[in-house]
Formats: C-alpha cells, sequence, structure tokens
C-alpha cells in the first residue's frame, strides 16, 4: 500500500482497493472499482457504475484508474466539475469547481468531484486487517451517555455471566448487534467463537444446511460432510438476528436444539452433543406474531431466557452528538480525507430534534453523506438531507412495513383530524390534512367532537420540565400522541384492539400508554 494515500497530497496512487461515495439526492451508494482500467460512469444501463439521476448524462464521464487517478468528461449536457487548487487564505466554505468539457483532470483520493448534480468521491473499500474489527467484540468505546442505555448495559453485564439465553429487542438500526457482542465478549466464553447468522438472508431451502450441516451425501453435491453453524459455535456464542423472520416449519427444529443442546446433521443418524449460549434478536412484537400463529409460543419461552429493550436514538438525544462526530470521523477516514470536519451547532440541533426511525443506522448514512458532501470545516445544515429540517420521514421509511414490526413513532396529525376506517393504513408522512370546513375523504368517517385539548395535561402556559427546546418539543409531542390515542378509541368505539390498529402498534402498547397518559379505560360499546 502506498504510504502517501492517507492523508497526503500524493495523487494517482492505485496501490490499495477503491471505490466511489456517489451522493445522488438523499442517498448515498458505493461503487467498487477495478485495480486499473476505465470506468465509464453515467444514466445508461450500459455504464460500469450506472447514476440513476437526471443530471448525469447517459455515458457522462469515464474515470481512469491509474496511477494516475483522472476524471474525463464524456460531452456531458450538465458538465463534470472538479475543484481548483485552494489558497489557505480562503474561507472555510470556498469550494472553487472548474467545469471540464471533453477534457480530464488529475483527482486524489478523498477529493470530489461532481458529475451533474452528482457529487462523487474516490475512497478506500473498507476490510482490511487494521479496519475490520474483530466480530466477537464490541467496539471499544461504547457510547454510552443516555441514563437507559447505561442501565440496559449494566443489566446486560449480569446477564452475561451466566448460560442464559438472551432475547434483545429493539427497532431496526438502534444496535442489538452490538449489544449481542457485548454480551459475548463480558461472558465466560468470550474465548470461544462467536458466530452470527441473519435468519432474514437465506431462503428456507438453505436455512436447515446452514445451520445444520450435512453429512456426505446427504443429497446430490453433498460430496464431504460439512458442519453447520450449531457446531461452529460449540463453547462459544450464536446470534441468530432477525429471528422473528425464521418460517414456521423451522422454528419447530430450533426448539429441538433448545431442549436437547444436541443437534442431528442433514442425513445424518447420531446427533452431536452442542455447549453454546443462544443470544436472538428481532425488531418485531413476538406476542403479536404468536397472537396471529406466525411464531411458535414454546419457542418465544425458550429464547426469552431474559429479554433486553434497545430504546430507540430518539430516547437517547445526549448520544447522537457523540455518535455522529464518531462517524464522521471513520467516513473521512474512508474517503482519506485530511481531517474531519466538526459538526456546526445548528447541524447538531437538527440532528438532535429529527425523530429517527431508521436510528443509528440512518445516522451513520446521513453522516457519511455529510462527509461527502461538506467542502469546509464545518458540517452545516446544508449538508444534511432537505427531510431533516422539516422534520419528515425519509422516503424510504413511508413504504409499508411489515405486520408485527415495532414501528418508529407515526405520524401525528392535527388534533380533530379524521383517522382512516378500521384495517386501513394511516395517512402517509407528509400528507397534508384537510382544510378547515372541507369534506372528509370519500370513505372515510369524520370523528365525533374531540375531548378538550386540554385534558389531564399541564396547562399550555406552564413551563417545560427543562426550559429547554428539547423538553417543549417531547411535551407537545406526547401531547399530540396522547390526544391521537383517544382519537382511535373514539374511532374504534372503546374497541382496544381496533384502535390499536389504527395506530400501528400492538395491544400491550396501546395499554401502556392509556396507562401513561391516565386516559380512562373505554369500555366496548356498539359503533
Amino acid at each position: 500500500m502506498d504510504e502517501g494515500f492517507p492523508g497526503s497530497d500524493v495523487r494517482g496512487s492505485c496501490a490499495t482497493v477503491l471505490r466511489l461515495a456517489i451522493v445522488a439526492g438523499n442517498t448515498i451508494t458505493f461503487a467498487p472499482l477495478p485495480p486499473h482500467g476505465r470506468v465509464v460512469l453515467g444514466r445508461d444501463e450500459g455504464c460500469d457504475v450506472r447514476i440513476d439521476d437526471r443530471s448525469v448524462s447517459r455515458r457522462h464521464a469515464a474515470l481512469h484508474v491509474g496511477p494516475p487517478l483522472r476524471i474525463e468528461d464524456l460531452g456531458s449536457a450538465n458538465g463534470t466539475f472538479v475543484g481548483e487548487p485552494q489558497a489557505r487564505a480562503l474561507t472555510a466554505r470556498t469550494h472553487r469547481l472548474r467545469r471540464l468539457s471533453r477534457e480530464s483532470a488529475e483527482v486524489g483520493v478523498g477529493e470530489r468531484f461532481n458529475l451533474g448534480a452528482t457529487t462523487v468521491v474516490v475512497g478506500r473499500t473498507p476490510g482490511g486487517a487494521a479496519e475490520e474489527p474483530d466480530r466477537g467484540k464490541p467496539p471499544a468505546d461504547i457510547v454510552l451517555l443516555a441514563p437507559s442505555m447505561l442501565a440496559l448495559y449494566e443489566q446486560a453485564a449480569r446477564a452475561a455471566r451466566s448460560p442464559i439465553s438472551v432475547l434483545i429487542l429493539g427497532e431496526t438500526g438502534v444496535g442489538k448487534e452490538v449489544l449481542a457482542r457485548t454480551l459475548h465478549a463480558r461472558s465466560p466464553r468470550s474465548s470461544g467463537p462467536y458466530v452470527e447468522l441473519n435468519c432474514a438472508a437465506l431462503p428456507p431451502s438453505l436455512l436447515e444446511g446452514e445451520l445444520f450441516g450435512h453429512e456426505k451425501s446427504a443429497f446430490t453435491g453433498a460430496s464431504h460432510a460439512r458442519p453447520g453453524l450449531l457446531e461452529a459455535a460449540h463453547g462459544g456464542t450464536l446470534f441468530l438476528d432477525e429471528i422473528g423472520e425464521l418460517p414456521l416449519a423451522f422454528q419447530a427444529k430450533l426448539l429441538r436444539v433448545l431442549e436437547d443442546r444436541k443437534v442431528l446433521r442433514i442425513g445424518g443418524r447420531t446427533p452431536r452433543r452442542l455447549d453454546l449460549r443462544f443470544v436472538a434478536a428481532t425488531n418485531r412484537d413476538l406476542e403479536a406474531e404468536i397472537a396471529r400463529g406466525a411464531f411458535r409460543q414454546d419457542l418465544y419461552f425458550r429464547l426469552n431466557g431474559i429479554s433486553l429493550v434497545v430504546p430507540p436514538l430518539r430516547e437517547r438525544i445526549a448520544e447522537i452528538g457523540p455518535l455522529a462526530g464518531r462517524f464522521l470521523e471513520e467516513a473521512c477516514r474512508r474517503l482519506d480525507q485530511r481531517g474531519a470536519p466538526r459538526i456546526s451547532q445548528e447541524a447538531l440541533a437538527a440532528l438532535e430534534a429529527y425523530a429517527w426511525p431508521g436510528n443509528v443506522r440512518e445516522l451513520r448514512n446521513v453522516v457519511e453523506r455529510a462527509a461527502v458532501l461538506c467542502a469546509g470545516e464545518s458540517v452545516l445544515p446544508a449538508d444534511l438531507p432537505p427531510h431533516l429540517m422539516n422534520g419528515a420521514a425519509p422516503p424510504s421509511s413511508r413504504a409499508s412495513r411489515p405486520s408485527g414490526t415495532i414501528p418508529p413513532p407515526p405520524p401525528l396529525p392535527p388534533s380533530g383530524a379524521a383517522l382512516p376506517p378500521s384495517g386501513a393504513a394511516l395517512p402517509p408522512s407528509g400528507a397534508a390534512p384537510p382544510s378547515s370546513g372541507e369534506a372528509p375523504p370519500s370513505g372515510r368517517a369524520a370523528l365525533p367532537p374531540p375531548p378538550p385539548s386540554g385534558a389531564g395535561l399541564p396547562p399550555a402556559d406552564a413551563p417545560p420540565p427543562s426550559g429547554d427546546a428539547v423538553a417543549r418539543l417531547r411535551l407537545a409531542m406526547k401531547a399530540a400522541d396522547r390526544q391521537r390515542v383517544v382519537e382511535a378509541l373514539e374511532r374504534s368505539a372503546g374497541n382496544q384492539t381496533r384502535a390499536a390498529k389504527l395506530l400501528g402498534v400492538s395491544l400491550r402498547t396501546l395499554i401502556n400508554r392509556i396507562d401513561e397518559y391516565g386516559i380512562p379505560r373505554p369500555r366496548k360499546r356498539s359503533p
């Protein structure tokens, strides 16, 4: 590897595996680069790297992977832009660009160039020994600042010392894998293997062979015996991620392994003894899955020796800044930028005010995008996706969510707005409510008048608990959520099961909210 790569001015050095970081709109994608050759970038299907953005021409530019690295414009309509050398005296936000017109220019690793409105950076591909952490070990400096996370990891440390199975619950992207690795690292089995399996990543036809292994000649093509992941984890920990996606027919086989601590390979006759610890994780509400017959109750009891619930990022506001700073440093290091910019107070306030439906995973993606777009010494609000600034959910989170998942907080309609009829989906995030006096949409009945807006809540002029903007926002969100629960109960005529479906939450969650907000328990009545 060229020693000049990670932070020097050496251009065109290609002694390491490179990739492109491409920012188009609100998304950032990565594309690997060959060790050398010509890579065509454009919107056409035949391009080596396809960029689906209207500002990019069909065959926009070609990147010559050297040494040296050169970007060549292929006669694009909206231009290819490269940065000009800048004097140190220029301000942090100055980023002069030069347009290429059927010409080429040399670029360095970590430098950005633009294809129309799309920003591209050449960076290193992570995966070397120095960059790939041991999957069996948690990060050395886990960010633990929120009281709920401190209590969670203290409870996990006590649970790690016992052989009991652990079920980790939480929304998608909250850090369940990090907690699983922490359980293994702090257990007596830490010197043993740590094996991960994403139950949603394999089709049912391959899942059994992957977990149980097979004997020689067990099926066509089985030329030799192969142990499965259960045997590979002997003496250590097996982490079953997305356990809620496990096919129902396969759950009985896993239950037998949990009870007997033995595994029978496919095509085998003699079970093999196992000594391992099971840790499972899911973002689904398994009790709701059991109620609808999609998950076995006996398997749930076996896995749920102790359950640990990872709180969502919106309840860990104190951790957003440190996490964003760490992700920014990692992203800049991979992009071979000289130093990570700081996050401005305005950008940090926007990050802390956002609800983060994708949690830590979404935060990492947003920060990686900002690392590519930031042209100065500070990350500003302009470097963040637009939906963060208006508080709306990203487009990807508005898609339909599988039933039984633990959802992020649904969008809060204004007080008195009509809810959809039972079984219908809630209005999408960002949808405009009907104006005053406008008739409800076809097929949607208006709600009866809501209870007094301040019922059970502090007066409007009462100061918030901490007096800061975050406390005021939380108080307003709780008030709106309480009103939402009341309206759903009114719309469903007191039927809590129907109200839970309207809100997109489990029945237990609805009951907890009724108790939390001091709402009188409704009595079912004729609608």
